[in-house]
């Protein structure tokens, strides 16, 4: 588990970093649009310039809209790397070679790829960066009479190879500080694990405790009293029975709430449609239910606390005409989703709802996290509620 999280905490990083560099990119194209109107080279191909630059602009503004759309692998920050590194030696060729003002725009390369979380790989870019930076230089100075070789190259060589080791620093500092955050997950994995598994054993316990004490005690006293009534039909009699009959059902319903055996007996699926039945019975709603089969998963008892808590809800505050549970699965996920056309609410009000104990799906946001997953809540006044929980697929 340990290892996963290492993954999913890297994963989601190293995408924003995609996401924050292809927000960048087009900054840095528009500067560089400039170079021609400002800085006059004796060895420019303008036409030849300006081609490459729209073709560049044009994939980096596709490639923005592509990251902000829609998740992209750790991966895509390297090929969107390797884009960077052609279309800038690509414009520097066009724009002078080794005179060319583009030059220092590679000072940038070890800087957006030390967020990849690979301090190898950020320290070999950079050296690649500064030694190549060196060898144009030395290539066109030897080659042509005309480009000298100055001592401000040597520099600038400094200075790529000081910004390589700090770019390595940083990624290496980002690395040790990510470990931390996931030794934290870990540590909080097993104490929630450990809460869940212990109140889970508490509630079957507790469940067959009122199974087979009060519950039996009750149907019991009601057996004697049916038989006293048919020998005597007495209103006290008959008014006692009917007590006991409705204690027993709410004893039952609180079994039920505690360990539901149809959840344990038949899975998820067959649990969720029972549950789903009769909170549309009781509330008086119309309840639309589209249940995919998902089996035992081992998320099945979180994922009916979810639903049970979101209908619970529902009766008491949303005031719906229509409420939809979906179940999906996946080859990775299961999707639970419960929605209704409500009242709604504000989500800002929900931690004051929560600092007065109304605590609800609110504890169950932990255990979801916890199994890797996600519990999403959206509501707006007179829009109704959507509850979505997504937890990986066991």
């Amino acid at each position: 588990m340990a290892g996963r999280d290492r993954d999913r905490v890297v994963e989601r990083y190293a995408t924003e970093a995609v996401r924050v560099t292809a927000v960048l990119r087009l900054p840095l194209i528009a500067l560089i649009a400039l170079l021609g109107p400002v800085v006059r080279i004796e060895h420019w191909m303008p036409t030849l310039f300006r081609l490459v630059l729209l073709g560049y602009a044009v994939a980096a503004a596709v490639w923005l809209a592509v990251v902000l759309r829609r998740q992209v692998r750790p991966w895509a920050g390297w090929a969107s790397t390797g884009v960077d590194i052609a279309a800038l030696l690509a414009l520097c060729l066009a724009s002078g070679g080794a005179t060319s003002s583009l030059l220092p725009v590679f000072f940038l390369l070890p800087v957006a790829v030390a967020f990849q979380y690979r301090p190898a790989l950020t320290a070999s870019l950079g050296i690649c960066t500064a030694v190549g930076y060196l060898l144009v230089w030395i290539f066109y100075a030897v080659r042509d009479d005309l480009v000298d070789l100055p001592g401000v190259v040597f520099l600038y060589f400094g200075f790529l190879l000081w910004l390589t080791a700090a770019t390595t620093a940083l990624s290496f500092v980002l690395v040790r500080r990510s470990g931390t955050v996931i030794s934290l997950l870990d540590v909080r994995r097993r104490l929630v694990a450990e809460s869940m598994g212990a109140e889970e054993r508490e509630r079957r316990r507790l469940a067959e405790h009122l199974h087979d004490g009060p519950l039996q005690n009750v149907l019991a006293a009601r057996m004697d009293l049916e038989e006293a009534i048919e020998r005597d039909r007495d209103p006290a009699l008959v008014a006692a029975e009917a007590t006991l009959r409705e204690t027993a059902a709410q004893l039952r319903s609180t079994v039920t709430t505690l360990h539901p055996q149809v959840l344990e007996q038949l899975g998820l699926t067959a649990a969720l449609r029972e549950l789903a039945d009769g909170h549309g019975r009781r509330g008086g709603y119309e309840m639309r239910v589209r249940l995919a089969e998902v089996g035992r998963p081992d998320c099945q008892s979180l994922l009916y606390r979810v639903a049970r808590e979101a209908l619970g809800n529902i009766d008491k505050h949303a005031h719906a005409r229509r409420v939809d549970v979906l179940l999906a699965r996946t080859s990775t996920a299961i999707t639970l989703e419960v929605a209704d056309d409500g009242v709604g609410f504000d989500p800002d009000d929900l931690p004051a709802r929560v600092a007065e104990g109304h605590i609800g799906l609110a504890s169950q946001f932990l255990r979801i996290e916890n199994l890797g997953g996600t519990l999403e809540l959206t509501s707006a006044p007179g829009e109704g509620t959507r509850v979505v929980a997504t937890v990986p697929s066991s």
